[in-house]
């Protein structure tokens, strides 16, 4: 990977953190499309992870020399470098499970958010490799919906109701 030297990587970046702010906007105002986005944005990952992790776990090596914290460069290089299909599938685990809970309710809903605000934090240091600043932008929209919808299904809306609207008029009054 070469950087900012590489025109793909400049667009690839530019377009990770337009849709990061996308994100914040529509955690903002549509609290549902930005749950579908990190839904699909985390499983999407999950699958990618654990797939590339299995085939070609020698490309995650890359990330030591886009690092800016010297703790993850060191970490990379070292111990990681013997047990990246280990790691990058659990990662790849907790991605998809973190996918799955946006689609939930209460304290799962939570939960998620919680898990990918970590990740997302976790993986700012990674500089250029992680997309800086994308996932602290993301972080926010995930804080935004977990503020705004930790009781709240994208399915509860979905629900029909039993009730007549006469039932419901005498409940009013």
């Amino acid at each position: 990977m070469e950087g900012m030297d590489n025109h793909t990587y400049i667009a690839l970046l530019t377009i990770s953190n337009l849709v990061a702010v996308l994100q914040v906007i529509a955690a903002r105002k549509w609290p549902a499309i930005a749950i579908w986005s990190f839904f699909l944005l985390f499983i999407v990952a999950g699958f990618a992870n654990w797939s590339n992790s299995q085939h070609n776990p020698q490309s995650y090596m890359e990330f030591a020399d886009l690092a800016w914290c010297h703790a993850y460069r060191v970490f990379i290089s070292g111990w990681f470098a013997g047990h990246i299909k280990l790691v990058v599938g659990l990662i790849a685990v907790c991605q998809v499970m973190i996918g799955i809970s946006m689609l939930l309710s209460g304290r799962l809903f939570a939960a998620g958010c919680i898990g990918a605000i970590i990740f997302l934090v976790a993986i700012l240091p990674l500089g250029m490799g992680s997309g800086f600043p994308c996932p602290g932008i993301m972080a926010a929209a995930v804080f935004i919906l977990l503020l705004k919808q930790r009781n709240v299904s994208l399915f509860d809306g979905l629900q029909v109701s039993n009730r007549r609207p006469s039932d419901q008029a005498h409940r009013i009054s």
